[in-house]
Formats: C-alpha cells, structure tokens, sequence
C-alpha cells in the first residue's frame, strides 16, 4: 500500500503544477494550490453525480462494481495504451503468466470447432506422461461438455491445485471410442526457452517469452549445446527473438547480462529525474565471447527491445530481420489490496546504452532480411508496430510504423535464420558482421 500511496501523491503533485502555470502571474503559490485542488474536488463531485444519476434512471439495474471498474478502465486507456486496471482474476492471470509455472497438465491446447484440440503434450509431464498425444480432441473435462467453454474457460478448469486429479474425455484419430484418462495435476513450467544444433557448428536458441524461468532456461540452453557440440567446435550462437512479446524487465537484463562482460544494459527514466535507473552488467560472459547473433523482427518488443538494443549498442551481437515493434515503456504492477486487483501503469521509458528510446520507433537490425511471404498471408504479416497504437506515448523524433513480422514455419525458408547460419560459418560475408568492438558505446 505504501506503493500506491507513493503514486498517486506523484500524480497529485504534478497536476498542481501544470494548473498553478496557468493562473495569473499575482496569484500566490498557496492560492494556486488551493485553486487546483478546489478544481479537482469539483471533477470528483462530477464524477459522483454521474454515477448516482446512471445507477438511478439507467434503462436497467446496472451493477455497481461494474460501473466502478468501467469507469477506471475509461481512465487509465485515456492515458496509453499499456495501461489499465486488472481485476482480481486477471491479475492472477498475469502472476501465473510471469512467473512462468502453475498447477496444471502439461499440454499445449488449441480451440477447434468448439472443442479443444491438443497441440501437443509437454515433455515429462503428467499429460505426456498419461499418454495424451497431438491432435487429441477433448470432449469433456471432469463429465462436463467442453462445448460451449471459450478456450480461457477449458484452460482453467484444466489448470488447478498440486496432486488434485481430472478425468479427460479424448476422442483420437483411428480409435472408435472416446478414451478416459484421468490424469494428476503437476506443477509445470512454462519452457519459454528452446535450443537445438544447426548442424555441428552453430548453436541456435530461440526465446519466446521473459518470465521467471527464462534465464536460467538461456543458461541451461548454452550448456546443453556445449555438451552436444563441444564449446571448442561452436562457431557462434544464434538468439532467435522474433515474435517475443516481451515479459519481465529483470530477466531481460539478466538475458543480456548473460553475454555481456561490463557497461551498462539499459536506463530507466520516469516522470522525476530522481526516479532514473541504471543497470549494468557484471563480469562474465557465458559464451566466452563467440560470435553472436540476434534475430528481431515487428513482433519483437519490450524485453526483446531491451536485450537487442544492449547487445547492439556494445556491438557484441550483430542483428539481422527487420526493424522491432518500438514498446520502450515501463510497466510497474501495483496491487491494490486483497480481493480488488491491480493497477497496470506505465511509469518510465527505457532507454539503451547509448541513450536511444525506441519508443514509437523500434530498433532497426544491422542487416535487414525480409521473408517470402505467402501470397495468401500477406495481409497478415506485418506488425503495425507502437507508433500505430491509439493513444502511445510520442517518440522522441521521427516515429516508424509497420515492420514485417513472417517466420516461416519451414527452416529452410528462412531467410534470417539461413543468414545467420552462413555468416557464422563463413560462407557469406557483410561488413556489420562481426560488429566492431572499437564502435561500442563507452563504458
């Protein structure tokens, strides 16, 4: 609560300022505050006659926690995009989401006309373990239709409480009759990074997500290729970040950290200059300082922003796709107490070691790749980026909108990918690759 009450005094004050600038010049300080406050008093007894008239003539009964939360979402979406109110199912939501692990099965699930399709099961979980395979379709979950349920829906009723059991009723391809498996719930960890070789000499490891796993996941990812490849034949390794949305800020830095000797990862500036943060890297790079590459792309933001922007400002890495999505704001959590949810706001922009913002602008890749498209997928494929979003924070300087976001789902179509491999191994050559240390932002 000390949070909240910190922020919301912040936000007092600098009202008062901005409407004390704008009284007369013979108008006290002590006045203009009073005025101020008298003004914002007077908001608030608006506010109160709204409701109570909308609550007594409104066509039918509305609810009253309804109207109170609509009316902080109507606030908060005034202020940008990225900002809004969490009820408390939400707000536990985004904890499981972050923190990357929850009680539950072990599948990845799609909704397919009406009933969940098994995308495929997790690796040493209880549903792997249980025998559950990809393209299962599951009818029922503890005797109840799945018809009718919104993914979100079957999702949590899958999930829930350690060493509790669910009966699933699957229909399988091949099998005439449906199959019961009951199945004990785990907890399971969201793999939110995934590695493997490319060949015998490039180590490639593609980050979806930063939540709480996802460095020690990166860290556990480099010596698992070490193991299979021998740290002396790895050329290089290839961080693929496309399409990652983003996540925690401390696990971006500590991603960065994990290859990065010294200097600063990035900046954080708020409302007050007091407010600024900076954090650094600590000695020791994980790769021993081996070729790196970065894959970016328009659905790369946020963390993904803040790890290819520290790694591109030390010219430790070289940054191959297209220009990324351009989020260079911070977003602080702060509940407001049991049973009422959270408050989403957005309370700084970052900036990377040599003080760029990317806000509304993206960071644009050392080498740009653009990927064949599917005709049919064109429409589809390109992210709009921040500075398209309603409402955003302006840049500082010119904005950019729109950047290709297309993975092909085949490797060998992948222009990027296949890029970075014969950069790595020598057979292509270009004059950001490798970067040039000397260039390096001064630590």
């Amino acid at each position: 609560m000390r949070k909240t009450s910190l922020v919301f005094l912040g936000a007092v004050a600098g009202a008062v300022a901005t409407l004390a600038l704008t009284q007369p010049y013979s108008m006290s300080v002590g006045s203009a505050a009073r005025a101020a406050a008298s003004d914002t008093y007077r908001e608030l007894n608006l506010f109160g006659d709204v409701f109570e008239r909308v609550r007594a003539d409104y066509v039918e009964k509305p609810d009253d926690s309804q109207l109170v939360e609509s009316a902080i979402n109507g606030m908060l979406a005034g202020l940008d995009p990225h900002s809004s109110y969490m009820d408390p199912k939400s707000f536990r939501d985004m904890q499981v989401q972050t923190r990357g692990e929850f009680g539950g099965l072990g599948i990845e699930v799609t909704m397919e006309d009406g009933l969940v399709k098994v995308v495929a099961p997790i690796d040493d979980t209880p549903a792997a373990k249980a025998g559950i395979m990809a393209n299962d379709i599951i009818t029922k979950l503890d005797d109840d239709q799945v018809q009718g349920l919104t993914l979100n829906q079957a999702v949590d009723k899958m999930r829930g409480p350690v060493n509790t059991k669910i009966k699933l009723t699957i229909m399988r391809k091949g099998v005439d009759k449906p199959i019961e498996v009951t199945i004990v719930r785990d907890v399971i960890r969201v793999k939110s990074v995934r590695s493997h070789p490319e060949g015998g000499d490039v180590a490639y490891i593609r980050i979806t997500q930063f939540n709480e796993q996802t460095t020690d996941g990166l860290k556990q990812a480099i010596n698992d290729l070490n193991s299979q490849l021998g740290a002396d034949k790895i050329r290089g390794y290839i961080i693929d970040l496309r399409n990652n949305p983003g996540g925690l800020l401390d696990q971006a830095i500590s991603v960065a950290d994990t290859f990065l000797e010294k200097g600063e990862i990035v900046s954080t500036r708020g409302r007050n200059p007091e407010e600024t943060q900076r954090f650094n890297a600590r000695p020791g790079d994980m790769t021993k300082g081996k070729p790196l590459i970065v894959l970016i792309n328009g659905g790369s933001a946020s963390a993904s922003e803040i790890v290819a922007g520290a790694l591109q400002d030390h010219k430790r890495a070289t940054l191959i796709g297209t220009r990324s999505f351009g989020k260079g704001s911070v977003q602080t959590i702060i509940p407001l107490g049991a049973g009422n949810g959270a408050l989403r706001l957005t309370t700084a922009r970052y900036y990377t070691p040599s003080g760029r913002s990317i806000q509304a602008k993206g960071i644009t890749p050392d080498i740009e790749v653009l990927q064949d498209v599917p005709d049919d997928l064109k429409a589809q494929t390109d992210s709009k980026g921040e500075a398209s979003l309603r409402g955003h924070l302006k840049a500082e300087g010119a904005e950019q909108t729109g950047s290709q976001s297309y993975v092909p789902p085949d490797e060998k179509n992948d222009k990027a990918l296949k890029m970075a491999i014969d950069l790595l191994r020598g057979t292509a050559s270009n004059a950001a690759f490798p970067p040039n240390p000397k260039a390096a932002v001064p630590n």
